[in-house]
């Protein structure tokens, strides 16, 4: 049995937008903002994590 890895995007903005990616098989777009303490947020409804480009390497 394998467990799916979440998709990651490194991206360039604080604030993004999630819609699944599918078209009519995504989900409703949400607007996220990453924390900058973080560097990154996760999607609640489809667990797609955004990195900011600031942080992709630590």
């Amino acid at each position: 049995m394998t467990t799916q890895v979440p998709e990651s995007e490194i991206v360039s903005k604080w604030r993004v937008a999630c819609d699944g990616g599918e078209g009519a098989l995504g989900h409703p777009r949400v607007w996220l903002q990453i924390p900058e303490e973080t560097g990154w947020v996760e999607c609640g409804y489809c667990d797609k994590r955004f990195i900011h480009e600031s942080r992709k390497d630590g």
